[in-house]
This record gives structure tokens, sequence and C-alpha cells, in this order.
């Protein structure tokens, strides 16, 4: 186990960052899961120090049959923001002099625990005591184990600031997949083996669960971790890290909790609408308020029942085809026969009202499956139709509307970047695009043509989007983008990492002639003069010099076809 029992009552001063980068990492997670989570180990915490005072009784007077000390074992360890604290264990080590000089490591066959301290480790019932590090807030349940302030010192400066911006925890990922980690260390080699091997692997995982952490998380390895002390067997078999930090808790809660919820309330609207639809056009209908709410929770869960077979919380909303929504109708049908079935024996509510509900609910399930989607949609449409009223947007001008120029637009036309972008049009020299429009963008012109433009739609900034073209062609329409007042970007050519490679030996695209391509095989040049060449040419295109630019690569061109002109034929 790391840093457990090693028996020492040195006073270790705390250094380091002191907090620094954990006050950012505080700054992004939310005041209410802060709250939450901590109410969550106040609970729990409370509550086992509770129930489990019979078994810390037990195990006090084991200890003290057992071997001379104290009961407890109190260490030195970093917490959040860099501060130490007291962690509390039951000791497991002879209360010895070698105990106190011993490595701060254990291994299995560590001389200094004790026969009953070995049965409290396998157990892991010595660390029990920490429920009162989590009750006075220097702990957490679920967080990434505390360190000793030496060991500490071995980590990179960014890993520190990312561990020790949470509390430490009793259990962690990293505490489930490295659970015998005594099992793995040696006495003659056990710190290189642990600061080599284990430490980089458990400071990965934490720095992920840190990233990812979340209730549903805690929860999943609280999970694994009470599933591997109470199951034995379980122990020799190691956990995906996939399965750990997606276990079944959050795939329950996100999958399938969350949309119940969520679809419940819909329907409580949906049969409030229906009824109160009903009250002013057809009669009055007086079902109580109690009902109402148990034949939507019903209907809701014959819905997400349904759904939850034919894999309908699967999808991810935020991402869905259109097509996607039509998955909704067999839950929404066989909900509205089911619910159909009942009334007709025990006649709570008119036939056609149920209809009209089970319609409402429909829409509404799709509306709050594409919400995002839907919202965003209108957004554009209100701030395409306020121009005059958001000039604080960047004016934009797309240069090349291929498929480069395209993606570009309409990256800029939705979600965030809405907000702070209006594309104007494109600009295209193919002579059959002018005056034609593209998903919504109008093509405005030629290359020649940028200047003008640029001064009649006071564009601010020019998206340069072309990448089928030659070296010099290039050259010379950013030398026209670059003599206007706006900025200029250039939009990476993303659709071509998809793209077949002409070269190397997992190549899959064929020639023109349906031939397989042949691999180049080897390197033209030396890389070390790609780099001299690349570098002059970085130099000139930064002060502006274009047609130097131009010159050097032609004359690049000429060298290498001289030296290999039969590859540069195939280029």
């Amino acid at each position: 186990m790391i840093g457990e029992d090693r028996m020492s009552t040195q006073t270790i001063k705390s250094t380091g960052s002191k907090g620094d980068a954990s006050t950012t990492h505080f700054s992004l997670r939310t005041w209410r899961s802060e709250v939450v989570k901590r109410g969550f180990d106040i609970v729990l915490s409370g509550l086992g120090l509770l129930i489990l005072s019979p078994i810390f009784l037990l195990v006090s007077i084991l200890i003290k049959r057992d071997s001379r000390g104290p009961v407890f074992y109190r260490g030195i360890r970093l917490g959040r923001k860099d501060k130490p604290f007291s962690i509390l264990k039951f000791r497991t080590m002879r209360e010895e002099a070698a105990s106190y000089a011993g490595p701060p490591l254990t291994s299995e066959d560590d001389p200094r625990i004790t026969p009953l301290g070995k049965w409290l480790r396998d157990s892991k019932l010595n660390e029990l005591p920490q429920l009162w590090n989590v009750l006075v807030g220097e702990m957490s349940l679920v967080g990434p184990r505390p360190e000793e302030p030496s060991l500490a010192q071995t980590w990179s400066l960014d890993v520190r600031a990312d561990v020790l911006s949470v509390r430490p925890g009793i259990t962690s990922p990293a505490s489930v997949l490295f659970r015998d980690e005594e099992k793995m260390l040696s006495a003659g080699s056990l710190m290189d083996t642990y600061l080599g091997n284990i430490l980089p692997s458990k400071m990965r995982l934490d720095q992920l669960y840190i990233r990812h952490r979340s209730l549903l998380l805690d929860l999943d390895v609280l999970f694994w971790t009470f599933l591997v002390v109470l199951v034995p067997n379980l122990r020799q078999h190691k956990l995906p890290e996939e399965t750990l930090f997606w276990g079944p808790i959050s795939r329950l809660g996100r999958r399938y909790v969350n949309w119940f919820i969520l679809d419940t309330l819909t329907t409580l609207i949906a049969f409030g609408l229906a009824g109160g639809i009903w009250r002013l056009s057809v009669a009055v209908l007086d079902i109580g308020l109690l009902n109402s709410i148990l034949i939507a929770i019903a209907y809701s869960m014959v819905f997400s029942s349904i759904a939850a077979l034919i894999g309908v919380q699967k999808i991810v909303w935020t991402s869905a085809s259109a097509g996607d929504a039509l998955k909704l109708v067999p839950s929404t049908v066989l909900a509205l026969l089911v619910t159909l079935a009942t009334n007709y024996w025990l006649r709570f509510l008119p036939t056609p009202l149920i209809f009209m509900a089970s319609a409402l609910a429909f829409f509404g399930y799709v509306f709050t499956r594409y919400r995002s989607r839907i919202l965003t949609g209108g957004l554009t449409r209100w701030v395409t139709q306020r121009k005059d009223g958001l000039t604080v947007r960047e004016r934009v001008l797309i240069v090349g509307a291929g498929d480069t120029g395209q993606f570009a637009a309409w990256r800029m036309m939705h979600g965030r970047e809405l907000l702070n972008f209006q594309v104007v049009g494109f600009v295209d020299d193919n002579i059959f695009s002018r005056g034609t429009r593209l998903n919504g963008v109008s093509i405005l012109g030629k290359s020649k043509d940028i200047p003008d433009l640029v001064e009649k739609y006071d564009i601010g900034a020019i998206v340069f989007a072309i990448h089928n073209i030659s070296a010099p062609e290039r050259l010379a329409i950013l030398k026209t983008c670059r003599s206007t007042p706006a900025r200029v970007v250039t939009w990476p050519n993303t659709l071509n990492l998809i793209r077949p490679q002409r070269s190397g030996t997992n190549a899959v695209a064929s020639e023109p002639d349906g031939t397989e391509p042949q691999p180049y095989g080897k390197e033209l040049i030396e890389s070390e003069q790609v780099g001299r060449w690349l570098d002059a040419l970085e130099t000139e295109l930064d002060q502006g010099d274009y047609d130097v630019v131009v010159e050097q690569i032609h004359s690049i061109r000429t060298s290498l076809q001289a030296k290999h002109p039969p590859e540069i034929d195939k280029l």
C-alpha cells in the first residue's frame, strides 16, 4: 500500500505550488457540485462512524492484544492546496525502531507488519478510521490517495497542481485498479518499481478522475471498492479502465434515470395541458392531482421501459439525425395502448383526452431530446434577422467555396460561434458559381475582388479555405488577402485527414486506371534540410516578402528535381 503505516513522527512543512493551480481547478467546478459532494461526504462518513463503531471497538481490542503500541497510526500526508494533515489508520506495524527507519512503502513480505496487521491490510479495515478525516474535511470518500510529502516531491509540477487541487480520498479509481499493489512490490527493488512503473499509472488515473469527477462517478468508485473488498475472487481480475470510469451507476443514471425524470416531467405537462384544453372546450374534468401524477408516472414507466429495450436511450441526442426521432414512435404508441387498455377497465379518463395527451407527450419527448438544436436553429434565425442589432459580431469573408470553405462557414454559423461571427459570403474563382448560394451564404465574387469586398462589406476577418491549388496561386491569393486591413486566418484542411493517403503501406486509394498506388519506399531528402528550408520560408512569410517566398519555392523545386527527378514527377 502507498505510504501506509510508516512509523514516522517528523513534522513536514508544506512545499510546492501552494495551491495556485488548485484555485484554478476549483473555479472550474460549480459551487453546487462542491456543496453536493461535501454534503455527501459528511452524511456517509457520519453514518459510517456511527454504524461501524462496534467494529472499531473490536479491532481496537484485537490490536492491543496482538502487539504493544497505540491503536491508531497517524502519518503526515499532503492534502488539498498542498496543506499537510495527519491521516488516521489502524496500526498494522510493530512499535519498534525498525518500523520508524524503514522505507515509506511496504511490500507483501515486509517484516514490520504484524500478523493481525496483514489481515487488516488485506481486508482494508485499516482504512476505516479515515472516515474521521472525511468528516472533518481533510479528506473525501473518493479522491486521489494522499501521499507522503517526500514521495510527492517526485511529482511533476502539473501533476502536483492537479492532484492537490482536490481533497484526497479514502478510495479512488487508482486504488481499485492497484488494490494488490503490495504484491507488485518486492523488498529488493521496492522504490524503483513503485516510482518507475506504478506511480506514473496512478498519477494518470488520478488526473483522469479529477477531470471527470462527478457524484455518479464517485458512486461507481465506491461500488467497485466494496465489490473487490467483499468478493476476494474478483481481486484476481483487473477491471478495465472504461468499466471503472463508466460503471453501472453512471450508465444507469445518465442513460436511464435522467431521461426517466425528464420524460416524467414532460408527460405531466402533456397530460396537464390536455386536461386544461378538455376543461375549456368539452367538460369539467376532476380526477385529482395525485391520480394525474400517478397516470403520468405510469405512462412514463412504460415509455422508458420500451425505449430502453429498443435502444433509444443509447442515442446521443445532441448529435442525432432527424430520422432518430422516429425511434420514439414505438415507445409512445405502446405507452398509449397500455394506458388505453388500463383506462378501459378503470374509466378514469375520456379516451380522446388520452390520445391528445399522448400526442402532446410525443412532441414533448422530441423537443427535450432536440432542444439544443431547436434553440440553436431559432437563435440562428433570430440573429440573422437582427443584423443591425448585433454589430459587435465580426464580419467574415471566406475564400474558397469548396468542402473546406463550406465546413468553415457551417462551423461559424452554428453554436457559440454564431454570437461572434457573421459570415458575409464566399469568394471563389469558379466561373459557374458567381451569384449562387451555398447553405444560405452567397458567393460574392472572385479572388481579385477581395479588396473591394472587404471595403464594401466592412470585413474584419478573411478565412482562407483553399487547399487544392498550386503554391504560386495560393501565395498570390494570400498576398491579395493580406493587402487588405482585414486579418487573415488559414482554415486547416481537416477533411484531408480522413481521405486516403497516396504514400505509405496503408494507402487504400487507387490510381485513375484502377491500379494500386505504389509506395515511395524512401525519404527524398534529409529532414534537417527540410527544416532549414521551412525555417527560411517562415521567416520570409512573417516579413511579408511573398515574391521572395515564391522564388525560394521555385529554387527548392528545381533542386529536388535535379536530385530526385523520378520521385518529384510523382508528387
